[in-house]
């Protein structure tokens, strides 16, 4: 008990110093208007793709979707419909293909970014289709999120590029390379922020982070109110710290 009440009073006094336009906003407090149109969310999928990073965004936003929340969510192959088979061997059925243009954020998850000899992140940097996917969708109004190694093929496509970023902590050195200005913690080792969000790009930390990112999501467009209801049903305490490079 006493550590829920320091945990929710820190996290009253951050939302109250570093997000004064969440903490200010009567939408904030009171939550979506009943017509608000939905945000369009499509996760991106991929041979290969770590389970826990597509699915802790997809739960966290689709618990706030049947409890009223204004979102559209869908799963996404950039070849089209089809079967996708998870890092862990799970098989997912995606039923729709790419179309940014029909999207208001898009989350890419990470997964076998050190292997190129296995389904994941390396073989897509080296087949060049999702990086070149990302690159071409870029376009005002549309927000690029990722979890995890996910990063790396927002890098492969350009997009990290003198932006503020964060990845799993293993893969910061090549975050860096592909020009990204990665936030690690202050000391060799130490974790950085679990969420970095510079407007038009989010990205999150390794695996778990993805639970941050959807709360921090749902907080960033519907409110404290919003997000602390879909804590309280996963059961789950926010770790870590967000970094808003853009108000």
């Amino acid at each position: 008990m006493e550590r829920r009440q320091l945990m929710s009073g820190t996290a009253a006094a951050i939302a109250a110093t570093a997000l004064p336009t969440v903490a200010t906003s009567s939408a904030a407090a009171s939550g979506p208007a009943p017509d608000a149109a939905a945000r369009r969310v499509h996760i991106v999928l991929f041979d290969g793709v770590e389970e826990l990073d597509f699915s802790a965004p997809l739960q966290v936003l689709d618990i706030a979707r049947k409890t009223g929340t204004p979102l559209e969510i869908t799963l996404v192959r950039v070849d089209g419909p089809g079967t996708v088979t998870a890092s862990c061997g799970t098989k997912v059925e995606v039923a729709a293909g790419w179309a940014p243009r029909a999207a208001d954020l898009l989350i890419v998850p990470g997964g076998g970014a050190t292997n190129p000899n296995r389904p994941g992140v390396a073989v897509e940097i080296e087949r060049g289709v999702i990086p070149a996917a990302l690159r071409a969708a870029r376009r005002r109004g549309l927000t690029m999120a990722s979890v995890c190694t996910g990063a790396l093929l927002l890098g492969a496509a350009g997009l990290v590029r003198g932006r503020p970023c964060t990845t799993h902590h293993l893969s910061h050195a090549r975050l860096a390379e592909q020009g990204g200005e990665v936030l690690a913690g202050p000391g060799h080792g130490a974790p950085g922020p679990r969420v970095v969000d510079d407007g038009d790009l989010i990205t999150s930390a390794g695996v778990t982070s993805g639970l941050e990112l959807g709360l921090w999501l749902l907080q960033r467009h519907y409110g404290t109110a919003v997000s602390q209801r879909v804590e309280m049903v996963l059961e789950y305490e926010r770790r870590g710290l967000v970094h808003q490079a853009r108000a």
